[in-house]
């Protein structure tokens, strides 16, 4: 790489590339169309990041409302963290950047575009609606990166992302980074990807093994004292806690504010400069504590953190993990703790299966449980209604055996 960019990186402290940054980024350099499976914390965003940014290093004449390299993220603070990292990377270059979001005025991005930039990080959403609008064109693109691929399918961009790639020129370089593989990310594939090359690293369907995991069994009505007590008790300094829903989170800080635990929260409903004052606020260790709905969970990027707490179980295995990788990043160690009620159960299953393991419990003496979990069971799996009714168990088949046998869904093995 060039010598701008090999100074940006040892400035930082850069010394030895992730497993995901030594496979995927000499492919990236050859020109190569890649797919890129890895856990969260890995370095994914610098794999993609670092060639782009070497790959536009020179010197080049901007045209208005065009730009040569697109990354497209799921949401609004994931696209502010990877704008970031590359003002950071390309600090001793040339190369100019713009995050494209929504929440936002449309008319200083319309500026920015008109003025010229080299690397646009957007949102489906917005990107659609500035190219709609005319205030770009994509006839200079060089390379699209789609990064959390999975994400912006769960919080259903396909539609979004079928017409962005429609308006995307023949011939460009194409890749896609995902913390998970499914189908789902496998048909999308099929339509931005030509012979790709295909990086998968191994532990990718396993949490990070410096995070440290354990669970308390609660009563419902009791998890908002109970992580006062840990705050108070385990003098927890840090802590990123992630609860259900929008009205959850507002209550949780006023229920933390009333026993004099300062909090603040973070979700959907929130301005984007509310949220963006708040992750900064956050980030400079301002805010100790903070309640964040899924919105949050690949958006947030903190060197060191020390815990995330799963107020609520996700209802999805695949978000505990992405959840608990906030944590524990770049070979650091982090903790991840659950504060799990009896109607959590059956997520706590889905979890403990997605990982292949059982999650230490530990009991708290001041909260004894009236309505505690039952035993962990790795076979668990829940019973459709028709299965129930003939009294029938069905038995799933355990996540890793079937993706050891899988076929990637755009033609041979996953490496």
């Amino acid at each position: 790489m060039s010598d701008p960019l090999l100074q940006a990186l040892e400035e930082k402290g850069y010394t030895t590339p992730t497993e995901i940054q030594r496979k995927a980024i000499p492919a990236i350099v050859e020109g190569r169309d890649v797919i890129a499976t890895a856990q969260t914390g890995t370095g994914k965003t610098a794999a993609f990041v670092l060639p782009v940014l070497d790959a536009l290093s020179g010197t080049r004449k901007r045209r208005a409302k065009r730009f040569r390299a697109l990354i497209l993220v799921p949401t609004r603070e994931l696209a502010m963290q990877v704008e970031e990292n590359i003002r950071q990377y390309g600090k001793h270059l040339t190369v100019a950047s713009m995050t494209m979001v929504g929440g936002v005025d449309l008319e200083p991005q319309k500026q920015q575009l008109i003025e010229g930039v080299d690397i646009v990080v957007a949102t489906p959403g917005r990107l659609l609606d500035l190219a709609h609008q005319r205030a770009l064109y994509f006839d200079e693109l060089q390379v699209v990166v789609l990064d959390e691929a999975d994400r912006m399918l769960d919080m259903g961009f396909i539609d979004d992302l079928n017409k962005i790639i429609d308006r995307l020129p023949a011939q460009r370089q194409s890749l896609l980074f995902s913390a998970t593989l499914s189908s789902q990310v496998g048909a999308l594939a099929k339509t931005l990807v030509d012979n790709p090359f295909e990086v998968s690293i191994a532990g990718d369907k396993k949490t990070a093994p410096k995070i440290s995991q354990w669970l308390i069994a609660v009563d419902k009505h009791n998890k908002s004292a109970l992580l006062s007590h840990l705050v108070n008790e385990r003098n927890w300094t840090q802590a990123l806690i992630f609860i259900r829903t929008q009205h959850g989170a507002a209550k949780l800080v006023s229920q933390l504010e009333k026993r004099g635990i300062k909090a603040e929260s973070i979700h959907g409903g929130k301005s984007q400069a509310s949220r963006t004052k708040i992750l900064a606020d956050f980030k400079a260790g301002k805010i100790s504590l903070l309640v964040a709905t899924g919105v949050a969970a690949r958006g947030i990027d903190i060197d060191g953190l020390a815990r995330v707490v799963n107020y609520d179980m996700p209802d999805d295995a695949d978000e505990y993990i992405h959840r608990i990788g906030r944590t524990g990043r770049a070979g650091s160690s982090g903790e991840a703790v659950s504060l799990v009620s009896k109607d959590d159960f059956k997520r706590l299953c889905a979890v403990e299966r997605r990982l292949g393991k059982i999650i230490d419990r530990v009991q708290i003496e001041e909260f004894p449980v009236v309505k505690d979990l039952p035993p962990s069971n790795l076979n668990f799996s829940a019973k459709s209604k028709k299965d129930s009714k003939a009294g029938k168990h069905i038995k799933k088949e355990h996540p890793t055996e079937k993706v050891a046998q899988a076929k990637t869904p755009w033609g041979g093995t996953r490496k």
